[in-house]
Parts: structure tokens; C-alpha cells; sequence
């Protein structure tokens, strides 16, 4: 009996092994990002995003060839003349059917809308509007990005517990800027802070190509924060002008040092790079020669939720694939110190905020003391009971 047993397994083993291994095409739709920004140090890099996919499809491959499974990734970069749309139909007709999209919130609901008939399951790996989790919420679009609303709430929440309540909040003058005061604002309401003042500050252009626009925003700011009222400064002394305020515009953080708080790539507030997984860092850092971005970590936790789940399952059907992520006792381990789970409302995955000065991690979020009945992860951004989202499946 025994010898029977092993013969099983010896075949078994060598018949897993003469099989061609089964491959799991992906594809990675990024619309091409303009490279502006404050301060030539600050400029994204080019493979932004793709760069820990690729890290994650390497991960994928490392279990893979135990399971006979291959996995691969395609880029399709999309300019400022081509539709998301048509790159998505070819990507389908091509035989892939898992997306990973790094596209700005209406690219993205043109792609995905465009492959209702072809069966393809996306990861938004971009995108942090909150309408693509709520009115305008699909049901075959994974959020593995967090929403302004969680960063808004992960910053609140640290506000909050270290008892600074008063804010002053400056709101730019772009759509998206608006969309993150709007954030703030329910953050205040939710977690029991109050906005004492309100500023707009007007992006007028300026040479932002150059390291001179640096001066121009400096020069404007004493005149910008007079009649700013006396709150307290975080790590400060006494009560100073000015000093603790809440911005919502790109880069006034980095030209005026402490005294602005954004959470941005690499600002307070927003999902940094991870600061545990040394390995993966290695790895990383031996590929591309840099440190991983946010939105490096976003796209290699959407590749390795799909490895995660052909491995399990060993099938890579999109509809088995869908419904198998959304089961309560799927979960992630993506190194941030939680195993990670979907919120099966509105497909976006739970995921705590680390809080980041630029240099180092301030803290992590949700923070103690902020409980909830299901997860305290729920406490960042849209709860069950607020969504607006329906989903059709």
C-alpha cells in the first residue's frame, strides 16, 4: 500500500512537471503622466507603478513553478491621443482578461465599461476618487489604491489622538485639491475636529518646471497666511501663528517645510512606501535602484492578489477568480502589519495608512482607540452603512 502511495505521488510529480505550466497573462494600462512638478528631485519615475508589478510578478513566479504556473505582464501605455477604451478591447482580444489600471477616474470607468461583454476583472492601482468605490462603483473593478476619503481619515484620526482639533484647512484651486478638502471636512465631522478657518490658495502657474517656483510660492505665503488664527503646532511650544494647518495643495508642503501638512506620494498622509519587507526591499532596490513608491506598493499588491488567488483556486477565471477574493477568509499578507481583505460593498481592499513626514514613518492609522464592530480598518474612508454603491454582479 505504501508503495502504491509513493508510485501516486512520484507520477504525479513528474506528470505536474512535463506539462506545460498554465500562463496567466496580465496587462497594465497606464495613461502617460506629464513630468511636472515643484522641485526637480520630486519628479516621478518613469516606471512608476509598473515597477512593483513587476517585483510582484516575479513573487507570483517564485510560487508559480511549484504549482506549474507562469505568470506574465503586459504594458500598454496609453498618450494623450489614444482611448483607454480601444487599448482595453485589444488587450481583451489579445486573451487577457485581468487588467491592472493606472488611469485617472474617467479612463478608467472607459475602460472598464468597455469590457462588459469581454469578462475581464480590473485592479485600480491608480485612481483614490471616491466615486469610482461609490456612485460610479462596478462590480468587476477591484480597488487595491486607498480612497482620499481613507487618507483624509488616517491623518484625522492621528490629528485626533494626539489632541490637535483646531485646523486650518487651505484647499487649492484644482478639482482634485477640492475633492480632498471636501475629505477633510467629513474627517472633522466624523472624528470630533473642528476647522476654524479656510483658505483658497490659487495655483496662478508660475515656472513650476524650474526650481525657481520654489521662491515664487515662498514670497507668496507670509501674505497668504496673515489673519491665520493662533492654533496649536504639532511638536511645538506654546501657541505660534500659523503652524498647524491642513493642506490640500500639491507641493506647499515640501516648499514650506513643517508648517503644511499634505498627505501626497510622500507627504503625511498618504500609503508610502512599505518600511517593513526588507527582503522585497532588496529586491527592489537591486532592479530599479530606487525605493518603492505608493503607487509601486498598490500595483504589486493587485499582482499578488491575483497570484494569491490562481494559486489557491488553480484557476485563473475572472468570475471564479472575483468571487473568490471577496470571501471573508481571503486575506493578504502585503506587509503592513494586517493581513489585507476586500470590503465586499464596494470591492475595496482594507488596508491600514501609514503616515509619513517624507523622511519617516510618524505613525499608522487606524490608531487606538478608534474601534468598530467589524474591522477597525472600516474606520478609514466610506463605511457599509454610508455607500452609495450597488453592485451587479
Amino acid at each position: 500500500m505504501i508503495r502504491l502511495l509513493s508510485a501516486g505521488i512520484l507520477l504525479f510529480a513528474w506528470t505536474s512537471a512535463s506539462a506545460d505550466p498554465v500562463e496567466t497573462k496580465i496587462g497594465y494600462l497606464r495613461r502617460v503622466e506629464p513630468k511636472t512638478s515643484l522641485s526637480l528631485v520630486q519628479i516621478r519615475p518613469e516606471n512608476n507603478g509598473i515597477a512593483g508589478a513587476q517585483v510582484a510578478i516575479n513573487d507570483n513566479n517564485t510560487t508559480g513553478k511549484f504549482l506549474n504556473q507562469q505568470f506574465s505582464l503586459e504594458e500598454i501605455r496609453i498618450d494623450e491621443n489614444k482611448d483607454a477604451a480601444a487599448a482595453t478591447i485589444a488587450l481583451a482580444e489579445r486573451g487577457v482578461s485581468l487588467v491592472i489600471a493606472d488611469l485617472p477616474a474617467d479612463d478608467l470607468l472607459a475602460a472598464v465599461d468597455s469590457a462588459k461583454s469581454a469578462d475581464l476583472l480590473f485592479f485600480n492601482a491608480g485612481a483614490i476618487d471616491d466615486r469610482l468605490r461609490e456612485e460610479d462603483c462596478r462590480a468587476n473593478m477591484i480597488h487595491t489604491a486607498p480612497t482620499r476619503s481613507m487618507l483624509a481619515d488616517a491623518l484625522a484620526q492621528y490629528l485626533v489622538w494626539k489632541q490637535w482639533r483646531r485646523w486650518l484647512l487651505v484647499v487649492g484651486s484644482h478639482p482634485a485639491d477640492k475633492l480632498y478638502g471636501d475629505a477633510l471636512r467629513r474627517a472633522a465631522k466624523r472624528f470630533g475636529a473642528r476647522i476654524v478657518q479656510e483658505k483658497v490658495f490659487e495655483d496662478t502657474g508660475g515656472a513650476r518646471r524650474t526650481d525657481s517656483s520654489v521662491v515664487q510660492i515662498q514670497r507668496q505665503l507670509p501674505v497668504f497666511t496673515q489673519g491665520a488664527p493662533r492654533l496649536r503646532c504639532p511638536g511645538g511650544r506654546g501657541r505660534k501663528r500659523g503652524l498647524c494647518v491642513l493642506s490640500a495643495v500639491p507641493d506647499l508642503g515640501s516648499a514650506t517645510g513643517r508648517r503644511f501638512r499634505r498627505p501626497g506620494s510622500d507627504q503625511l498622509g498618504q500609503l508610502p512606501r512599505p518600511v517593513g519587507a526588507v527582503q522585497m526591499q532588496e529586491r527592489f532596490m537591486k532592479l530599479f535602484s530606487r525605493r518603492m513608491t505608493a503607487r509601486d506598493m498598490q500595483a504589486w499588491t493587485a499582482v499578488r492578489l491575483i497570484g494569491e488567488a490562481a494559486s489557491r483556486m488553480r484557476s485563473i477565471d475572472p468570475k471564479a477568480m472575483h468571487d473568490f477574493l471577496k470571501r471573508p477568509d481571503f486575506a493578504l499578507a502585503a506587509f503592513k502589519g494586517q493581513r489585507l481583505t476586500l470590503r465586499d460593498w464596494n470591492l475595496q481592499l482594507r488596508q491600514p495608512i501609514l503616515l509619513t513626514d517624507g523622511r519617516m514613518i510618524v505613525s499608522v492609522s487606524p490608531q487606538e482607540g478608534f474601534l468598530h464592530q467589524v474591522s477597525e480598518l472600516d474606520t478609514l474612508g466610506i463605511d457599509r452603512p454610508e455607500s452609495r454603491c450597488r453592485l451587479n454582479n
